[in-house]
């Protein structure tokens, strides 16, 4: 499973992280907050190369995407797909931190939608 946006807990490179108002909707509207602790967790758009990493290491051989109601209402939807780094783009994940650190996304768009979903199956 993978929710339709990306989430983290703690301190590290996020490369999609969202430190505005879309990333508080995200936060609020999923309800991103430890179950423990109730501190906020940090949100992001949907990041593929995150994703691959995960399902190559752990031999996935099925996906669900969670939460996809809470991109309801988004006009267009970002996904990264790649990475720049230092002006190369990537479509892999990077092997060290500095160079996750140093990424900056590269975005493909998807058409949103307005209708409720969160009843869907």
């Amino acid at each position: 499973m993978a929710k339709a946006y990306t989430t983290r807990v703690g301190e590290g490179p996020f490369p999609t992280e969202l430190c505005d108002d879309d990333g508080e909707r995200l936060r609020s509207e999923g309800g991103e907050y430890g179950v423990t602790t109730k501190r906020p967790r940090r949100c992001g758009w949907f990041d593929a190369l995150v994703v691959q990493q995960a399902v190559m290491i752990n031999s996935v051989t099925d996906l669900f995407l969670t939460k996809l109601d809470v991109l309801t209402g988004w006009e267009r939807i970002p996904v990264c797909v790649g990475y720049d780094i230092d002006g190369e783009r990537t479509d892999i994940m990077p092997v060290t931190q500095s160079d996750l650190h140093h990424a900056k996304p590269v975005y493909e768009f998807l058409d949103g939608w307005s209708e409720d979903i969160s009843t869907a199956r």
